[in-house]
C-alpha cells in the first residue's frame, strides 16, 4: 500500500480531535444537539487551520444515524460511506477550477433534488472567493433560501473579496492560527502513534515553523522524518533539513552587526550560505529573533507571548540587557523590508549584504532612525574617552597647507567659561537633529556673553541658524548655567580657515578659571 501522508492519514474523525478552534466547534456542536443547523456558513481564516476537515465532519454529523454528543459515530453506513467520499450527499467543489456561470447553474440544478439518502445535502465549496462575479450572482438567490434538506460551506483564506451580499446569507466562522503548545502536543500524539523517536526541541521548531498551520507543521515533520528515516529526529537535524538558524548564530550576526564589523557579518552570511541555509526564511527568522529582543527588553512577563523554551528565552534576556530598544526597532525595519526584496529578488545574497552593509555603517543613510544610532554611537565613544572629530576621517596623502597657529581671546567671560564647562550637557538637551548638528560645530568665544557655532558645511549652519533651532539651544543653555548667552552662527569655507579660530571647549582647559563669590 502506498504511504499516505501525516496530514491526510490524521485527519480528525472527530470534533474532539480538532486543535486550537474551540470556539467554532463548541458551536457547531451545540447547533447540531440542538437541531438549530444554518443553512448557510462561511468558515474564514489562514491556510491549514482546519477549515476543510471541520466542513466534512459537520457534513458527517449532520448525515449521522446514531451521533454521539454531537460528533459523528464513524460506524453507520452514512459515515463510512463519507468517509469513504462515496456519498452523493456530500459534494465537494474546487471554486479556484469551476469558477464559471456554468458551473456553479449546475449545483443550482442539483439542489431541487433532495437526498437519496440520509437528511441532508451538503455542499462544499473551497476557495469560494476564486468565483466570477456571475458565478455569485448565480449562487445568490439560492444560497438566501435554499431547500430546508441543503447546507452551503463556504471557505476561503481571503474573505474580503467576497461580495457583502454573500457574506450577509452566511453564518460566518473565523478560524484562529493555531498556538505552538497545540500544534507541538498534537505532533507529539501523533508520532507516539508512529513509534518515532522526536526531540521536543525539534517538534516546537516544527510547530513554529508552521506558522500557525498545523498541516504545514505536519507537512514540514513529514519531510524531516523522511530525510532521518530510522533514526532519532533531533534539533540540529530538523535545522539541517528545513535550511533554518540556530537561535545561537542570530546572537553572533547581532553582536557583529552593532560593533560594526562588515567582514564578520559578511563570513557569517558565506558560512549559511555554504550550509545550505535559505536565504528567504533566513532573513524572516532573524526578524523574529529581533522582535523577540525588543519584547524582552520592553518587560519582564513576556514567556507566554514569545513562545519559546525556557532555555532560548535566557539568552534572549541576557542579550536583551546589552541592546538598545530604538536600535532594535530600527532593524526590525530594515529586515522587515529585507523580507519583501529578497522573496523576489534574483540576486537575493546581494540584497542581504547590502542591508548588513546599512546596519553596520549608519552613516551611510539620511534618516531620522539613522541619525539617532549614529548619536548614540558618538555618545558611547564620547563617555569612553574617544576624541570626535566634526568630520569623519580622512586619508591624506601630502598636507601642503601648513596650519596657522591659534590666537587665544584677551578675555573670556565667566558665562562663557560655564558654557565651555558644560558643552556635552547642553547638547544633550536638545533634539536629536539639533545635537547631531551641534555635534560637528566649533564653539568660538566672542566679546562679553557671544558665542559662535562655526560649521564648514553650509546645510549644518543653515539649519541651526532658525528661530527654532536657536531657542531650543538658548533655552538648554539656561537651563545648565542659569544664564542667558547670545548665539551667532557662521560658515567657514575651509579647514585651514576653520584652524583660525580658537575652540571655546578645549580653551578652558588651558585658562585658569576663578568664581566670584
Amino acid at each position: 500500500m502506498s504511504y499516505m501522508a501525516l496530514y491526510r492519514k490524521f485527519r480528525p474523525d472527530s470534533f474532539d480531535d480538532v486543535k486550537g478552534q474551540d470556539h467554532i466547534v463548541t458551536t457547531l456542536r451545540n447547533q447540531i444537539k440542538a437541531e438549530r443547523l444554518g443553512h448557510a456558513y462561511l468558515f474564514t481564516g489562514t491556510r491549514g487551520t482546519g477549515k476543510t476537515t471541520i466542513a466534512k465532519l459537520l457534513a458527517k454529523a449532520v448525515n449521522c444515524e446514531h451521533p454521539v454528543d454531537g460528533n459523528p459515530c464513524n460506524e453507520c453506513a452514512m459515515c463510512k460511506a463519507i468517509q469513504a467520499q462515496a456519498s452523493m450527499n456530500v459534494i465537494e467543489i474546487d471554486a479556484a477550477s469551476n469558477n464559471g456561470v456554468d458551473n456553479i447553474r449546475e449545483i443550482v440544478e442539483e439542489v431541487r433534488y433532495s437526498p437519496t439518502e440520509g437528511k441532508y445535502k451538503v455542499y462544499i465549496i473551497d476557495e469560494v472567493h476564486m468565483l466570477s462575479t456571475g458565478a455569485f450572482n448565480a449562487l445568490l438567490k439560492t444560497l438566501e433560501e435554499p431547500p430546508a434538506y441543503v447546507i452551503f460551506i463556504l471557505a476561503t483564506t481571503e474573505v474580503h473579496k467576497i461580495p457583502i451580499t454573500i457574506l450577509s446569507r452566511c453564518q460566518r466562522y473565523d478560524f484562529h492560527r493555531i498556538t505552538i503548545d497545540d500544534i507541538a502536543a498534537r505532533l507529539q500524539e501523533l508520532m507516539d502513534k508512529e513509534h518515532i523517536d522526536v526531540e521536543e526541541k525539534a517538534l516546537r521548531y516544527v510547530a513554529k515553523a508552521g506558522d500557525g498551520s498545523l498541516r504545514d507543521a505536519l507537512s514540514l515533520l513529514d519531510q524531516c522524518i523522511a530525510f532521518y528515516l530510522g533514526k532519532t529526529l533531533t534539533y540540529e537535524n530538523v535545522l539541517d533539513v528545513l535550511g533554518t538558524v540556530d537561535i545561537e548564530v542570530f546572537a553572533r550576526l547581532l553582536r557583529y552587526i552593532r560593533k560594526g564589523s562588515v567582514s564578520e557579518c559578511i563570513m557569517l552570511l558565506e558560512e549559511l550560505i555554504i550550509n545550505g541555509r535559505e536565504l528567504g526564511q533566513f532573513t524572516i527568522d532573524f526578524t523574529w529573533y529581533l522582535r523577540n529582543l525588543l519584547l524582552a527588553k520592553a518587560s519582564d512577563d513576556i514567556e507566554d507571548i514569545l513562545e519559546v523554551s525556557k532555555e532560548q528565552l535566557e539568552l534572549l534576556k541576557q542579550e536583551a540587557k546589552s541592546c538598545d530598544m530604538e536600535l532594535l526597532i530600527r532593524f526590525i525595519r530594515i529586515f522587515s523590508d529585507l523580507s519583501n526584496q529578497v522573496k523576489y529578488a534574483t540576486q537575493k545574497r546581494v540584497v542581504i549584504e547590502v542591508a548588513l552593509v546599512k546596519l553596520c555603517k549608519p552613516m551611510m543613510e539620511t534618516d531620522l532612525e539613522s541619525l539617532l544610532q549614529r548619536v548614540s554611537d558618538l555618545e558611547e565613544k564620547i563617555e569612553h574617552g574617544v576624541t570626535i572629530s566634526g568630520n569623519a576621517p580622512v586619508e591624506e596623502s601630502v598636507n601642503t597647507e601648513p596650519e596657522i597657529p591659534v590666537e587665544l581671546p584677551k578675555a573670556i567671560s565667566e558665562d562663557l567659561k560655564l558654557v565651555a564647562q558644560n558643552w556635552r550637557d547642553i547638547i544633550n538637551r536638545v533634539g536629536a537633529p539639533e545635537k547631531m548638528t551641534l555635534i560637528s560645530a566649533k564653539v568660538v568665544p566672542g566679546e562679553g556673553n557671544m558665542i559662535t557655532l562655526l560649521f564648514e558645511s553650509k546645510v549644518d549652519e543653515s539649519y541651526i541658524n532658525r528661530e527654532a533651532q536657536l531657542s531650543k539651544i538658548s533655552k538648554a543653555i539656561q537651563d545648565v548655567i542659569h544664564k542667558e548667552v547670545q548665539i551667532r552662527t557662521k560658515t567657514v569655507s575651509s579647514k585651514n580657515e576653520l584652524n583660525r579660530y580658537p575652540d571655546l571647549t578645549k580653551l578652558i582647559k588651558k585658562v585658569p578659571i576663578e568664581y566670584v563669590d
